[in-house]
């Protein structure tokens, strides 16, 4: 099923998508969670099925005639808004990123994983603007698969399957890479506010299958700079789960943004860093697309 969050008379809920293309608030529906954490957390499976049955449908029940919403007569907001704990990131996850970035810092040889974390009071939708800080000169792109967990996890074993993660979306992990390379760290540099986005939905895990085969790809003013698929990871979804939950509680609703591949500004020989007026659009296969201006 696919799940959005929008703005209604000032409220921001937690909506489903059926079979008409319209989108259904949740407590429209009969079921008692008005956002898109409370569904993830306190959702009970009963309630979870009922809504994956309404979402299969190929008829809209006659009770729910005038209770959808057009999406273009509607905000779509970033699925979870407003995360209760930083965004987990991997870094380098990609060879080909690798590759392209070597004149920053060499990782060719690392031995593990590159974990960092956004900060994010708030996540941007798939079409607010990005902000252009007077600051910085160096704004970047990249995409990435955000997966989304469904229950609170510490010590997880991959071995457990993917009964852990509640969904996917589409990721723009926004970067500013002067002040990334100046406070020699990623956390200043990635965390201003509306540098993450994500959406346009949340794509529940049973519609996607398999993670690790999905068509990704970014535009900027229709330009194609990033192209690849999942199944490059160097640190595929379930793996990364299990090696960061070591000793580490992740709550459920906890964002996990995957990694970026090659083709981003700061890889090039000449960088077409993002301006003001640039429109960068992110898209991953089975999920969607997020469409963001610079301004």
């Amino acid at each position: 099923m696919r799940l959005y969050t929008i703005e209604v008379s000032g409220k921001e809920l937690a909506a489903l998508e059926l079979c008409d293309g319209k989108l259904y608030p949740v407590t429209d529906l009969g079921f008692p969670y008005n956002t898109m954490l409370e569904l993830i957390r306190c959702g009970k499976e009963e309630d979870l099925a009922k809504l994956r049955d309404l979402a299969a449908s190929e008829a809209v029940p006659g009770e729910l005639e005038g209770k959808g919403f057009d999406k273009a007569a509607v905000v779509i907001c970033s699925p979870i808004p407003e995360p209760d704990q930083d965004i987990v990131c991997l870094g380098l996850n990609y060879n080909e990123h690798i590759l392209e970035t070597t004149h920053v810092e060499d990782f060719r040889e690392k031995e593990a994983t590159v974990y960092f974390a956004k900060r994010a009071a708030r996540i941007s939708g798939p079409s607010d603007i990005i902000p252009a800080y007077s600051f910085v000169d160096t704004l970047d792109y990249e995409v990435e698969l955000a997966v989304i967990l469904g229950r609170t996890i510490k010590n997880y074993s991959k071995e457990e399957g993917d009964g852990c993660i509640f969904g996917y979306a589409v990721f723009n992990d926004v970067s500013a890479r002067t002040l990334q390379f100046r406070h020699k760290q990623w956390y200043v540099g990635k965390s201003l506010d509306g540098y993450s986005v994500m959406g346009p939905c949340i794509v529940t895990a049973d519609e996607i299958g398999d993670p690790q085969d999905l068509a990704i790809k970014c535009y900027v003013n229709d330009e194609l700079r990033q192209s690849s698929n999942t199944k490059y990871m160097i640190q595929p979804v379930l793996d990364a789960i299990e090696e960061f939950s070591q000793g580490i509680t992740m709550k459920a609703g906890t964002i996990i943004a995957t990694g970026t591949p090659g083709g981003v500004a700061v890889g090039m020989e000449n960088p077409k860093y993002l301006q003001s007026g640039d429109t960068v659009r992110c898209e991953i296969e089975k999920i969607g697309a997020i469409c963001n201006r610079v301004g």
